[in-house]
């Protein structure tokens, strides 16, 4: 049976971490994106599916191209991060099962996900679980986050995943926050509010 992670860890992770809105002129290199990208690779997906795709915008040219089809209120956001990824949701994911499911299983889920409307459901639902975990290991690996949904989809899919069955699902600016331009932290609902037993 495995341990419980030390209170000084779940609080990096959870009760502690925050999302950052400015960002110190620190860079983020490729190695720290590989590492990262690497931890949150293995958490759990539909059926192995993994039909997140991933962009790692930092150059001044992708910056300011995403940053014109934010909101107004997260551009700057953008613009100051050393990194925003957009987490992508690929529409083609089955295209990649024989790498990723049993030889045996490969053709019966591919037939599966071509029915009506399934693959769509399964990309943005496991696309959404693979940003979360992106966010969690991005804090076990010292990085602050600053996700948002704040954004046009039709411009960034437009400007980023043009002539690929890839639609944006949400992005997230990574690097180390000012933690003088945090907001208060927000209220979270008490278990009773939230949960019942059955």
């Amino acid at each position: 049976m495995l341990e419980s992670l030390d209170q000084q860890a779940l609080d990096q992770l959870f009760r502690t971490a925050r999302t950052y809105h400015d960002w110190q002129d620190i860079p983020v290199s490729d190695d720290s994106l590989r590492s990262l990208y690497d931890l949150f690779r293995w958490g759990p997906t539909s059926a192995n599916t993994n039909p997140a795709r991933f962009v790692w915008v930092r150059s001044s040219e992708g910056k300011a191209r995403l940053a014109a089809e934010a909101a107004e209120m997260n551009r700057m956001k953008i613009l100051a991060a050393p990194v925003t990824v957009i987490v992508g949701q690929d529409l083609a994911f089955a295209d990649t099962l024989p790498k990723l499911a049993p030889p045996e299983r490969v053709e019966k889920l591919q037939s599966y996900f071509a029915q009506d409307g399934i693959a769509e459901s399964t990309a943005i639902r496991n696309s959404s679980l693979q940003a979360a975990y992106l966010i969690i290991a991005a804090r076990a690996l010292g990085l602050d986050c600053g996700p948002m949904s704040g954004f046009s989809h039709e411009g960034v899919d437009a400007a980023f995943f043009n002539g690929t069955q890839i639609r944006s699902n949400l992005i997230c600016s990574l690097g180390y926050g000012k933690t003088e331009s945090l907001y208060p932290r927000g209220p979270r609902l008490a278990f009773e509010e939230a949960n019942t037993f059955r």
